[in-house]
């Protein structure tokens, strides 16, 4: 647990620290705001900070969401600072630390700050659109379904929309359901009585009334067998189930976030996804980009894993090297975060020099690397004579970066400054206007 304390703590920063420290934290300090502000801006992975009371507090949470900087603060001060207390949690602060510090309640607040980050890092705006609904629909008691390519993050999404719901302080429990056959799935999700089957020596709960009063992630969903479907269907519906073996019917409490790499439209269609369970769980979908679609995603995950696999292996600290940068943003990640978490813990252990080369960075798939030698150039920009409107200007525009891209559509997009379904929709437009747009692909 790294703790950032801002301001004096009206003469308590050594108790705080020592506390702190005490319960497994590494404390920096900072004695103003702005101090604060660069320690968290340097980098430095802070999940909790402590600030005075006596401090502009508003200010300094403004400043955090401003910079998409995503850290619990909590306030701390004297007993007679109520006033300031009630204004300090007004702000935005999470709780409110009376001193001197109890080592307790110190305790307890980094416990509970260790829950709620989980290394969710990011820097595009599509990803902070994301959050920004998923902090709407959390406190919701409503199911949630996650969708996205495969690596993309959705168990630590998962996480957040728990962490800020009503039952962040109950578990998070998660269940793999392409893990685990499906023979074993069923007594996994609703337990069993001892006896009920050969092996069952004593009473197992199950994963639903372990996740009870908290939340139950169903990883990967569109792999569980039809059968075991109605089960969970009816556990959803009644808010009960039953044990293996057991005799009467258990009442449980339990949020359901539900995750898909597939998608399940189709899989209700082919048969093998329940039409009513798929709308049971479709109460809230979210969708969550690939990286080639949030790059500004990739240069910020790369430095946390750089650090985070630097501490693991004690190696020392090194920066990216700009041509490092350069080739893990020309490269469209496939297998999305999980493959570029991959690629970052190799090239720590693969760099020879003062700065992680280029050389070290190793990509999987060749044919994702975006070859800049052998894309086509842009032919020099058209001459827009007189009479040429602007809807013809930008066809030719999209069309060139079209052709510069090689039929890339993820790419010319992000060239062109437009989202991927605006891209789709002008291509279309194009093709039914007669005009040859060439061969696309994203």
């Amino acid at each position: 647990m790294e703790l950032l304390i801002v301001g004096t703590l009206n003469g308590q920063i050594g108790a705080a620290s020592k506390i702190a420290i005490a319960q497994g934290g590494h404390v920096s300090l900072a004695d103003t705001e702005e101090k604060g502000l660069e320690i968290l801006r340097s980098g430095k992975s802070i999940e909790l900070v402590m600030i005075d009371v006596k401090l502009d507090v508003y200010k300094f949470i403004q400043s955090l969401q401003t910079e998409r900087i995503n850290v619990v603060v909590v306030a701390c001060g004297v007993a007679n600072d109520s006033s300031l207390a009630v204004k300090a949690i007004k702000a935005g602060a999470k709780e409110y630390i009376p001193l001197p510090p109890d080592p307790e309640l110190i305790g307890a607040v980094l416990a509970a700050a260790t829950r709620e980050n989980h290394a969710l890092i990011y820097g595009d705006k599509k990803t902070e659109a994301v959050l920004k609904m998923i902090k709407q629909i959390a406190p919701s008691e409503a199911s949630v379904l996650l969708t996205g390519e495969s690596g993309t993050g959705k168990e630590i999404f998962s996480r957040f929309i728990h962490d800020n719901s009503k039952r962040a302080n109950k578990k998070f429990v998660a269940v793999n359901c392409a893990a685990i056959p499906e023979t074993l799935l069923e007594s996994e999700l609703f337990g069993y009585e001892k006896g009920a089957f050969t092996g069952a020596v004593s009473r197992r709960i199950g994963k639903f009334e372990e996740a009870s009063d908290g939340t139950l992630l169903l990883d990967e969903i569109s792999e569980m067998d039809i059968g075991i479907q109605a089960k969970l269907l009816r556990a959803i519906q009644e808010k009960e189930i039953d044990r293996i073996g057991g005799k009467a019917p258990i009442k449980v409490n339990t949020r359901i976030i539900a995750t898909s790499n597939r998608k399940l439209e189709e899989a209700v269609k082919n048969g093998t996804f329940r039409q009513d369970l798929y709308y049971r769980l479709n109460v809230v979908n979210v969708k969550i980009p690939a990286l080639r679609e949030r790059t500004d995603d990739i240069i910020v995950l790369a430095k946390h894993f750089v650090k985070k696999y630097s501490e693991l292996n004690e190696l020392p600290m090194k920066a990216l090297s700009a041509e490092a940068e350069a080739k893990l943003l020309n490269y469209l990640w496939p297998g999305n975060v999980r493959e570029l978490e991959n690629t970052i813990h190799r090239a720590v252990l693969l760099s020879t020099q003062d700065e992680i080369e280029d050389t070290a960075i190793i990509l999987d798939d060749e044919d994702s690397i975006i070859d800049k030698s052998k894309q086509a150039p842009i032919e020099q920009p058209s001459v827009a004579k007189v009479g040429t409107t602007v809807a013809e200007m930008e066809r030719t525009l999209i069309i060139d970066t079209l052709k510069h891209t090689l039929g890339n559509r993820t790419v010319a997009a992000q060239i062109l400054g437009i989202s991927i379904r605006t891209l789709r929709n002008k291509l279309k437009q194009y093709e039914s206007q007669g005009f040859d747009v060439g061969s696309t692909e994203e």
